[in-house]
């Protein structure tokens, strides 16, 4: 599970380091690079619930193996294309792969774990596909430097390869055997499409694109209300420990996802990084992530997840705000290296505890609809900030960027996103309960499960049951 959703996460952040020398290549310009990054985010995010659904329904681990083999695919796309237009619709299928095996990923680990072990194992998985999403600026500068900047889609066919043989031979199925009725169709190409105009009227600056792109939103909302068997049932969000977590993972997600499209474009562009160095500046967070966040998850589970998701997120934002000192003339101990140090200690803080949280709001039967909810929350949330940028930083998409520019746009972003995660440790102290992380019940999900737990075979064992028959 590691390895499968690693490798779309990896993807989503090796591409940012690349950036410049793709853009250089391709001839593209900044609303170009934009595209780049949120083409593959816009379908992860508008279809990662529709992927949740169908493991839920046909299978987790097929699903999941599905959407490798589909990624895979469309990497290859990605590694031969010859012009930026290509390569966004080559990302755009990358992101349709994504949205299949990333919910199940964490599902199949949901319900193959006995409750009292979940948080260890999540904050296992949230560590090492941490790694995975913080060693993409190193390995992708290494490729870019040694090779070519197509070689950081074409490393994904061998990692798939690999899936796919430990995924059929070792991975248990699991689905949940209560769920009915057709998936949700319109529910799906709704939410797509008010994700697209919301996120290209954003990019062009198109306020009746953006407008449109809002009512599509509305209009889902009120589909998904109105639907027997919607994408996303509502009533999951009556857990105010579900909702809590889900919009601090907005907020978050959103100034990380911002700040992490900016950074790679700044060390290289205006303080004359190579891809390597670039890559190279931010790999202190890997070691943090790799010591810290399985540690971080059996805090939570012991203590509560509301400190850690308070504190951790305004330790990121602490760490946003030093990043502030990055500007040309400034070695990278002095001004790159302790911003990165503090971030990812806020990072390691809030990431297990965050997931945990989620999960643990939702009955484990549902499993797959909670783990798509809020990865489309982060989604989404990085869609939208990466779009609205460039009227953050005050420069034109479709103009160069002087490095003066620059680095004066990359300082705002990193005002914007400050006060953006600060603004999801404010609504994680007043929306998260201090209660250790437990398992809802099917009947209401606001409510502690406080009856004895049950227990269940090794991973090759049938799926687990819970309280209310769920699998």
């Amino acid at each position: 599970m590691v390895l499968g959703s690693g490798m779309a996460s990896l993807d989503a952040t090796v591409v940012n380091v690349a950036l410049p020398r793709l853009g250089e290549d391709l001839d593209a310009d900044f609303a170009g690079l934009q595209w780049v990054v949120n083409g593959y985010t816009l379908t992860l995010a508008a279809l990662i619930l529709i992927g949740g659904s169908l493991g839920d329904r046909l299978g987790r681990r097929k699903v999941f193996i599905v959407g490798v083999v589909w990624f895979a695919a469309a990497s290859l796309l990605c590694g031969i294309a010859p012009n930026v237009g290509t390569l966004i619709a080559a990302r755009a299928l990358q992101g349709v792969g994504g949205a299949l095996l990333t919910p199940g990923s964490l599902a199949i680990l949901q319900a193959s774990f006995h409750p009292d072990d979940r948080a260890r194992a999540i904050g296992a998985w949230s560590g090492l596909g941490g790694v995975t999403t913080a060693i993409g600026p190193f390995l992708g500068g290494y490729l870019v430097d040694a090779a070519s900047w197509r070689w950081i889609f074409l490393l994904n066919l061998p990692l798939a390869a690999l899936v796919i043989w430990i995924g059929v031979h070792h991975v248990p199925e699991t689905r949940d055997m209560t769920v009915t009725g057709r998936i949700d169709v319109p529910g799906a190409l709704i939410g797509a499409i008010g994700l697209a105009a919301s996120t290209w009227g954003l990019i062009e600056r198109s306020w009746p694109l953006g407008i449109g792109g809002a009512i599509a939103i509305v209009a889902f909302i009120i589909t998904e209300s109105r639907r027997t068997h919607p994408m996303l049932p509502l009533r999951i969000f009556r857990s105010r420990q579900f909702s809590a977590a889900n919009l601090t993972t907005l907020f978050v997600y959103g100034g990380l996802s911002a700040v992490l499209f900016m950074i790679g474009i700044v060390l290289q562009q205006a303080l004359g990084y190579s891809p390597l160095e670039a890559g190279a500046a931010t790999f202190p967070i890997t070691i943090i992530m790799l010591t810290f966040s399985a540690k971080a998850g059996a805090l939570a589970q012991r203590i509560g997840p509301r400190w850690p998701m308070t504190l951790g997120p305004l330790v990121i934002a602490a760490g946003l705000l030093l990043m502030i000192r990055i500007e040309p003339g400034r070695s990278y101990a002095a001004s790159v290296l302790p911003a990165v140090l503090l971030f990812s200690a806020g990072l390691a803080l809030t990431v297990a505890p965050l997931t945990a949280t989620v999960l643990a709001a939702a009955d484990a039967a549902h499993a797959g609809v909670a783990s798509g909810v809020n990865n489309a929350v982060a989604r989404v949330g990085g869609l939208l900030a990466v779009a609205a940028v460039p009227i953050v930083a005050g420069f034109s998409p479709v103009h160069a960027v002087s490095a003066g520019d620059l680095v004066d746009g990359f300082h705002m972003t990193l005002l914007c996103a400050a006060g953006l995660v600060a603004v999801g440790a404010v609504v994680s102290f007043s929306g998260i309960r201090s209660n250790v992380l437990h398992v809802a019940t099917p009947d209401d999900p606001t409510l502690i499960d406080e009856r004895p737990p049950s227990y269940h075979c090794g991973a090759d064992a049938p799926p687990l049951t819970v309280h209310g028959g769920g699998a």
